[in-house]
């Protein structure tokens, strides 16, 4: 089976980070086509999986765009769009991993006459999407996508609620390999030095800086905890988001928690940099479809409080794999932030029953099975 894989971006988000792990399989049969260079292209490359940037300029239109900016743009589209159903005639199927791959993509595989599978890393809601967009995904995956992977049953039901065909779509949650993410605690120490907090109860976050994924409700928090209570963002602004990451420096200035926090920027030590947390927030006010840093985090053996939302409660089964508190509410998250940092030895009990449980439940080897079964059912159709 021979696969074009598409993705409308050369940065690593979510989404792209399960991308390098489902074309491991595919390597000798298969091409990513991105929309953009960066540095999903490098790691591609690094791990011999071939790969193509087909666009010389990102595509604008954004998740919250109108009718009117879409149309502006589809000049930007036609070029992209043949370009992609020329070289689709040789392979057997399209896969799209990014909502912009699968309008495209969707577009293509009519034109080419192959199948089309959408894999569906979002929630489709007016809080990540425009009226606009969500039709526009919704219509086109009606009409041309064989099979959808929807990354939770949330991420399914809110595309149902859109509009979309239920028959259509199957839940295969994202897989890992657990070993990346462990091996590291002997370097704990070392990394608490480098971050200057080597005697403090450091709260680690790893996400992209993004109004929705809530860093603005642990800084917050962090107001209603001890002084020995710090944070460490790791992630960047990646889609247009710089003005929110401007504004959460600026609020750690009128917080006075200019000695408590630490903003690393994007960084490829992920696993590393957790085994020096005592604790690891995700605070994403707006539901999440399955974001990967919940299982990495219970993966590294690390305790997780993460926003009660979306795939969230799927994903982490409160009391035994973490603690959820409701979206936005920074006192409950302080609170249980006070309360993992004085009772440590609950809090390392719920982090190893955390570990066990999320090793069992989301093997790359599964997901990687689950997925190849999808596509070869959509090749019959």
């Amino acid at each position: 089976m021979k696969v074009l894989f598409l993705d409308q971006t050369g940065k690593l988000a979510g989404a792209e980070r399960v991308l390098l792990d489902l074309v491991k399989p595919y390597k000798q049969q298969c091409l990513v086509g991105l929309f953009e260079d960066g540095p999903f292209q490098e790691l591609l490359t690094k791990q011999n999986t071939p790969v193509t940037v087909l666009a010389s300029k990102p595509i604008e239109v954004k998740r919250e765009s109108s009718l009117l900016q879409g149309v502006s743009s589809l000049g930007k589209f036609i070029p992209l769009l043949l370009k992609i159903v020329k070289l689709s005639r040789d392979y057997d199927l399209i896969y799209a991993n990014t909502p912009k791959a699968m309008v495209i993509g969707a577009l293509a595989s009519a034109l080419s006459d192959r199948p089309f599978v959408y894999h569906l890393h979002d929630i489709l809601t007016p809080e990540h999407f425009s009226t606009t967009n969500r039709r526009l995904i919704v219509i086109l995956a009606n009409r041309f996508a064989n099979k959808i992977i929807a990354v939770s049953q949330a991420a399914r039901e809110a595309f149902i609620e859109a509009g979309g065909k239920a028959e259509l779509v199957e839940v295969i949650y994202n897989g890992f390999e657990a070993s990346q993410f462990q091996g590291y605690e002997s370097q704990r120490d070392a990394v608490r030095q480098e971050l200057g907090f080597d005697d403090k109860f450091i709260v680690g976050h790893f996400c992209r800086l993004s109004p929705w994924k809530g860093q603005d409700v642990l800084l917050k928090a962090l107001t209603q905890c001890p002084d020995n209570v710090v944070a460490v963002f790791v992630g960047d602004a990646l889609f247009g988001e710089e003005e929110y990451a401007a504004r959460l420096k600026q609020q750690v200035k009128e917080l006075n928690l200019t000695s408590r926090v630490r903003f690393l920027g994007f960084r490829r030590d992920v696993p590393r940099l957790m085994t020096g947390c005592d604790l690891i927030a995700h605070t994403s006010t707006a539901p999440e479809p399955a974001s990967r840093v919940l299982v990495e985090t219970m993966l590294s053996g690390k305790p997780l409080v993460a926003s009660k939302n979306g795939g969230t409660m799927e994903l982490v089964e409160e009391g035994k794999m973490g603690w959820l508190f409701p979206s936005g509410d920074y006192l409950a998250l302080a609170k249980t932030i006070n309360q993992c940092q004085q009772d440590p030895e609950n809090t390392a009990k719920i982090a190893a029953s955390g570990q066990k449980l999320a090793s069992d439940r989301f093997t790359l080897e599964r997901n990687q099975q689950q997925v190849d079964r999808l596509l070869q059912t959509a090749l019959r159709f």
